[in-house]
């Protein structure tokens, strides 16, 4: 089990060190942004999973953004309790994405959960995310 785990580190240890691709103008750039000491990638677009987590593309129009947030809390309710990592599940559904537009998904925690938005280039807020599930998975 432990050498399942070390190879599952490794492989997500290259992919961040892989560079991003290049940006496609006919396409609009989503980035994600959390606390260093959090996790937030990328899951699902439009149902269909995505390989690099690190970022979305999409062409213009409509889309759903599913994106997996994992942070740490304090477990067991006592303050001398290990901390436990916590994994919500967040959509973000957004109808005017533009080509060549860069955008930006920002999620934080609240208490168990979480919160996220959806943030153009000037920082306005153009959508906010649902969380549809948190746990330990």
């Amino acid at each position: 089990m432990r050498y399942l785990a070390l190879l599952v580190s490794l492989l997500l240890l290259g992919a961040c060190a892989s560079p991003l691709p290049a940006r496609d103008p006919g396409m609009a750039w989503v980035d994600l942004y959390t606390p260093a000491s959090d996790l937030l990638m990328a899951e699902e677009l439009d149902g269909k999973r995505l390989n690099d987590g690190r970022y979305f593309q999409v062409s213009p129009g409509a889309h759903e953004l599913i994106a997996r947030f994992r942070f740490e809390v304090q477990g067991g309710g006592s303050l001398m309790a290990e901390p436990i990592q916590r994994t919500c599940e967040i959509r973000v559904r957004y109808d005017d994405f533009a080509a060549g537009q860069r955008y930006r998904i920002e999620a934080r925690t609240l208490a168990m959960s979480a919160q996220a938005w959806l943030y153009d280039e000037q920082r306005n807020v153009l959508a906010r995310a649902k969380v549809l599930r948190c746990g330990v998975f």
